[in-house]
């Protein structure tokens, strides 16, 4: 069976560790990112596969129109919605254009993809959809002495993980998974163009990432944590969520009845 996978943001960090382990797993591969030179070097470079590049800016309508018209009418194996922005501030302090970018990039984006690809995988009765969010989606409660805020950037990829999960029950049984995958620090360019200099952190490589993402969904995880050992920290999280979702009544809570 042929194997055709899209890669966005897959000219650097993880979507290139991605588009590389794919093309060596046997992909044919559709790469989508900003940068044509670096699109047409990887394309170059991998005359073993098939190579489509799809120079494309996700922060537009017209390119996420593009890379969507290509979910729906290519036979796509696999998805990996892995296109990024940080712009790490807090909210007050977040320039309108940039806000609208990041959300553009990492919630209209991945959302109208997944929703073009998974139609034909449910037809063809298999498919993948990795979606590239982090461990910044669980940060939420953190206080402000813990970490530097960032609520539009955690809230994103807090929407990636909450739509991955939704989606992948809505599918169950069709044969197409569903995977967030949430790294930690990853040893990439992506800080470096916000300038930050994280190289006294200790950080994953963007390989092991790959890594743990194809083996997460060789295992049927939906949420792919790879620095989490202990993945029962996020089965509580997870069923600490459940069990308030299930304990709500159409009764006020006490705590808000006065008098």
């Amino acid at each position: 069976m042929s194997k055709l996978a899209l890669v966005t943001g897959a000219t650097s960090g993880i979507g290139r560790a991605f588009a590389e382990r794919l093309a060596a797993d046997g992909h044919d591969l559709v790469v989508v990112g900003r940068r044509r030179d670096r699109l047409d070097a990887f394309a170059a470079a991998h005359p073993e596969v098939d190579v489509r590049t799809v120079p494309a800016d996700l922060s537009t309508d017209d390119g996420i129109d593009t890379v969507a018209r290509i979910c729906a009418t290519e036979p796509l194996t696999l998805l990996v919605n892995n296109a990024g922005v940080a712009h790490y501030m807090p909210l007050a302090d977040l320039p309108a254009d940039k806000a609208r970018e990041l959300v553009s990039v990492k919630v209209l984006a991945p959302t109208l993809t997944t929703r073009a690809a998974v139609a034909g995988m449910c037809e063809r009765g298999h498919g993948a959809v990795v979606n590239v969010a982090g461990m910044i989606a669980f940060s939420g409660p953190a206080p402000h002495s813990q970490m530097p805020r960032r609520a539009v950037y955690a809230g994103a990829l807090a929407h990636l993980v909450a739509l991955s999960q939704t989606l992948s029950a809505e599918l169950e049984g069709t044969g197409v998974r569903i995977e967030v995958l949430c790294p930690g620090v990853v040893a990439t360019e992506f800080h470096e163009r916000q300038g930050l200099d994280l190289s006294a952190v200790p950080r994953m490589s963007a390989d092991d990432v790959v890594t743990a993402a194809l083996r997460g969904l060789e295992l049927g995880e939906v949420v792919c944590a790879p620095g989490v050992e202990d993945t029962s920290l996020l089965d509580a999280v997870f069923a600490a969520g459940l069990a308030a979702f299930g304990a709500q009544s159409p009764g006020l809570a006490t705590r808000y009845r006065t008098g």
